[in-house]
């Protein structure tokens, strides 16, 4: 059997039946390009990638609002380390997800621990 290559236009309508592969079209990947997506493509609102930062893939910065900021604080200031009922209820009330509550605590605490070495 003698391998053709096919496109996303192929697969599309080989879905719906009956297509057969064109020796003539190359394979491309959807979404054009096949490089890593920006965060415009990802489409995700409420958050802001950080200026000028680098190539590193995942999610963009998280920016804050300082109602968030001033409840995390808060909440840091009781506590240092959270527990899963405290960050699932932290999350529900600044609309953050788990993951995010997690984060903040853990850079919060090495923010907190820098600023403890420099005070000596």
């Amino acid at each position: 059997m003698e391998k053709v290559p096919f496109s996303v236009d192929w697969l599309s309508q080989s879905s719906r039946g009956g297509a057969q592969p064109s020796a003539r079209r190359p394979c491309s990947p959807p979404g054009g390009t096949g490089g890593p997506r920006s965060p415009a493509d990802r489409g995700d609102s409420g958050h802001e990638a950080e200026a000028g930062g680098g190539s590193a893939p995942g999610r963009p910065r998280t920016k804050f609002s300082a109602a968030q900021l001033q409840e995390l604080e808060r909440s840091f200031h009781e506590q240092r380390y959270i527990g899963t009922s405290e960050k699932r209820r932290l999350a529900a009330a600044l609309n953050l997800s788990q993951s995010q509550i997690k984060t903040w605590f853990q850079n919060r605490r090495m923010k907190f621990k820098r600023q403890a070495q420099d005070a000596r």
